[in-house]
């Protein structure tokens, strides 16, 4: 099984800090998980201009490729002036329409207010549900009272994020099955 873990932003650290325990989990909890972070910070990508994702070079590339590849996908993203930030937001328009067909997305979010918990609900996951993704329903919020000295604090949401991966881990798994099971019955 691939995961990709994706820190959705260029600016701050608060993402990229959840998104390390993240990776972290998924590596003791599952030793078996290949699993890659991609932190846009440390790319330079291009603006989406409609081609297909296999005609981009270089780090785009990279980073399209390594989506399209993974099994299952955990997005961290901020949450800046009540809206994810753009360069998330390129990285869905490179992808292709049906590009988190077959793939579990779980979802990350750090905001500086409890005012943008809705943000998930409202603006990634319609997103997700159109690119064909088995979402992940139970996403992690982390507040910024959440961290300290870029470590998280909040014993809860610690205890939160243990959970997306397990959930993100089984739910892979199950929908797997069901689909090897699916296509040994109609390979007869």
């Amino acid at each position: 099984m691939k995961i990709v873990g994706l820190s959705g932003s260029i600016v701050g650290s608060k993402t990229r800090t959840a998104m390390d325990y993240t990776m972290k989990a998924i590596a003791e909890k599952y030793p078996n998980v290949e699993a890659t972070l991609i932190d846009l910070a440390e790319y330079n990508v291009q603006f989406s201009d409609g081609r297909n994702y296999l005609e981009y070079e270089g780090d785009t590339k990279y980073i399209t490729q390594t989506m399209m590849e993974a099994d299952a996908i955990i997005i961290g993203t901020p949450i800046f002036q009540a809206s994810i930030p753009a360069t998330l937001k390129n990285i869905f328009d490179l992808l292709p329409e049906n590009s988190f067909r077959d793939k579990v997305v779980g979802m990350l979010v750090t905001a500086g207010s409890p005012k943008h918990y809705l943000i998930a609900e409202n603006q990634i996951k319609p997103i997700l549900g159109y690119m064909k993704a088995q979402i992940v329903q139970t996403y992690v919020f982390i507040e910024e009272e959440d961290f300290y000295r870029k470590e998280i604090t909040n014993d809860d949401v610690l205890f939160r994020i243990d959970r997306l991966v397990e959930d993100t881990v089984v739910l892979t798994e199950t929908y797997t099955s069901i689909r090897e099971a699916k296509e040994a019955e109609y390979d007869f």
